[in-house]
Formats: C-alpha cells, structure tokens, sequence
C-alpha cells in the first residue's frame, strides 16, 4: 500500500487525494421510490458495481480488503461480521488483521474521543464472494439489507488498484499509472461521472 500509493490516506472523497484515478456514476435517476429490495434502479446500480469489479479483478489476483469500523465508544465490536458471510473457506479469515487508527473524519470529532478500527484480509478474488458483498455495500444508504455499514477498500496487489464503492451513486477507481485502468477508461466512459470529467479526460489524454 505504502509502496505503490505513498502517503494517500484511506479515507473519502477517494478520488480528490490521487492525481490518477476515474470517479463512476453507479446509480443513476435516484428518486424516493427506488428504495426498495430488487428495484430496476437498484439491479443498475448492481450491474455496474460487479462490471467494474470484475474488469479489474481476475481470479487468481492478490487482493487486500480493507474495512474500516469507526469506534464511537459506545457498542463497539471487534469483530465485525463484514467478512465471516463473504469469505468461502473460513481458513481464510485467520489471516484477519486489525488495528487502531485515529477517527478519519478529524473534523467531526472535535473532543478526540473517537477511533477507527481498521481491518485488513489479505486473499485471492477467488477466495471471496464478490458479488453478494458488492451489492451489500451499495445496499448500506438506501436501507435494503443485507446491507455493509462499513467502508470497504478493495486494493488489486497485482494491478495496483484502489476500488472503493463510496456509495449507491458511485465509486473511486486509483491507479499507479493510467495505462493500468485505460481499457476500463476505454470501455466504460459512458459511466464517468459528467460532473468529474474533465479532470479524469486530461489525465488519460
């Protein structure tokens, strides 16, 4: 991580903090009535979520997933089940990484008092279910369950990508160099959010 995207921090907007990186529009002609398990707006918002995974994840790639719970001091659990209902073999978790990190949101936690607890697996695409867990995750602010309430990094070792679904409207694509996320650039450019356009076109120029 370090390595390949020095000093970014994991925290949204994702796509403000790198000079290389594509914003995708996943819902699109959001109104109060789509709120619902199964509805056409959401089965979009799902199609284009596991497309994009997909283009950029093979089987056999090195993955980590990264899942960030923010500690409020009140119920917190130190094991979340973010990943238990995701992964296929449970020998996988044992891998399960966790630590203390300072509240990411700093300027809504004027006392201090809040932490976030950052964990980290480290596995191949093949050895989670992807797609269960990307519709969860876009799941979370429309209140359709199953739902992750937790931001969830996906970070490529292979391809040296960063895919963050931020939420149903959209998600962070980074990258080392653009040529690593061209063909997706290329073949989905219809999906580039219009209001961050211009920025990514003079990237990929």
């Amino acid at each position: 991580m370090n390595e390949n995207f020095p000093n970014l921090e994991l925290s949204p907007p994702l796509f403000y903090s790198w000079k290389i990186g594509i914003r995708f529009e996943l819902g699109v002609d959001y109104n109060s009535d789509c709120a619902f398990d199964n509805s056409p707006y959401l089965q979009g918002v799902y199609k284009r979520a596991v497309t994009l995974f997909k283009s950029l994840h093979s089987h056999s790639d090195d993955i980590l997933i990264i899942v960030d719970v923010n500690d409020y001091g009140d119920s917190f659990k130190h094991k979340p089940k973010n990943f238990s209902p995701y992964i296929k073999e449970k020998s996988v978790l044992y891998g399960l990484n966790q630590k203390t990190i300072p509240y990411i949101f700093p300027e809504d936690d004027e006392e201090g008092t809040y932490k976030t607890h950052r964990f980290t697996l480290q596995c191949k695409t093949s050895d989670f279910r992807y797609i269960p867990m990307l519709k969860a995750i876009c799941n979370h602010d429309i209140g359709v369950r199953p739902s992750v309430f937790n931001r969830v990094y996906f970070i490529n070792i292979n391809r040296k990508t960063i895919f963050h679904i931020y939420d149903d409207r959209g998600c962070d694509l980074l990258a080392t160099s653009p040529e690593t996320i061209r063909d997706v650039y290329d073949k989905y450019n219809d999906w580039i959010l219009d209001y961050d356009r211009n920025e990514i076109d003079e990237v990929f120029k």
